[in-house]
């Protein structure tokens, strides 16, 4: 659970936010949920990670970050099963915290089309994530690029993940097709190996989005919740993609690896909210609804 300090520290974050006489929507981008108590069990994590084998369910999430003053979420994938998509599509229906979901379908195989058809009509899928394996290989194929096309059609967009390789494919798909939205994920440490000169090519694509949802990491073996360690790497992806297009991710409960929730929260929120409200109301809200058309609810 959050400590007072953590509290203290979203306090202070949202009251500099609410300049304008009201607080403004916080959304997370990229969580994930799971349930290894179902008959078919999960494909991940594996039964070997004692931190993460466990239900992970909006519950839990809900109560954690309330306090911290976040108010919304967009569930990522993180299962193969095309039914696991419905899952968690029926797992979030009543539940208003929750603005979308980003589900896996192939793009390329014989099924994407009626998949697509299929998951489309329920207004909370958002989009799919795919691996750089599968977009270095898919790109040079025209059913797989055809199956892109039919996503953007669809008003729907792509999470990518993935290392450095992926970037020369991404070029080729935000130029040939120009209005599927895509989100590059847990940046700046990721995707492993990337440089500047590269990202930023890519970044001249005006609906490439960067997820800014791995930032810590460890210094002499050890996680710092100081911002200033931090600060330069963070200036980098706002030079590099603007401020229309920086968006919150923690990647729960995946970061846990690294630190609890509100640290993962808090470092970021220092940051933002020294750049002042118009910045940050764009990192938490304004650039992710651009991005994923998230659905507000109630």
């Amino acid at each position: 659970m959050p400590t007072r300090r953590d509290l203290l520290l979203a306090g202070i974050g949202v009251s500099a936010l609410a300049s304008a006489g009201r607080v403004p929507a916080i959304i997370d981008t990229h969580i994930h949920l799971w349930d290894t108590t179902r008959p078919d069990g999960v494909s991940w994590p594996p039964k070997t990670d004692t931190l993460l084998y466990r239900p992970v369910l909006p519950n839990e999430y809900i109560s954690l970050v309330r306090p911290l003053g976040v108010t919304g979420a967009v569930i990522i994938e993180a299962s193969s099963s095309l039914e696991d998509n419905q899952w968690i599509l029926d797992l979030i229906k009543d539940k208003p915290f929750f603005a979308g979901y980003v589900g896996h379908l192939d793009p390329g195989t014989d099924g994407f089309r009626r998949d697509l058809a299929r998951f489309a009509k329920n207004r909370f899928f958002r989009g799919i994530r795919v691996g750089g394996d599968d977009l270095v290989k898919g790109v040079p194929q025209r059913a797989f690029l055809e199956d892109l096309k039919r996503l953007a059609d669809a008003g729907l967009m792509m999470d990518a993940l993935g290392d450095a390789r992926m970037i020369v494919p991404l070029n080729i798909i935000a130029e040939k097709i120009p209005n599927l939205r895509l989100a590059i994920d847990h940046m700046p440490v990721e995707p492993p190996g990337w440089k500047p000169d590269a990202m930023r090519e890519l970044a001249s694509h005006r609906q490439v989005y960067c997820k800014v949802s791995t930032v810590l990491r460890r210094i002499n073996g050890m996680i710092s919740d100081d911002v200033s360690l931090y600060k330069a790497s963070l200036d980098e992806l706002w030079d590099i993609f603007g401020p229309d297009r920086v968006m919150f991710g923690s990647n729960w409960p995946v970061s846990l690896n690294l630190a609890p929730y509100a640290t993962v929260f808090n470092v970021v929120k220092q940051y933002v909210t020294a750049r002042g409200s118009a910045d940050a109301e764009k990192y938490f809200s304004k650039n992710s609804k651009a991005c994923y058309k998230w659905i507000e609810r109630s």
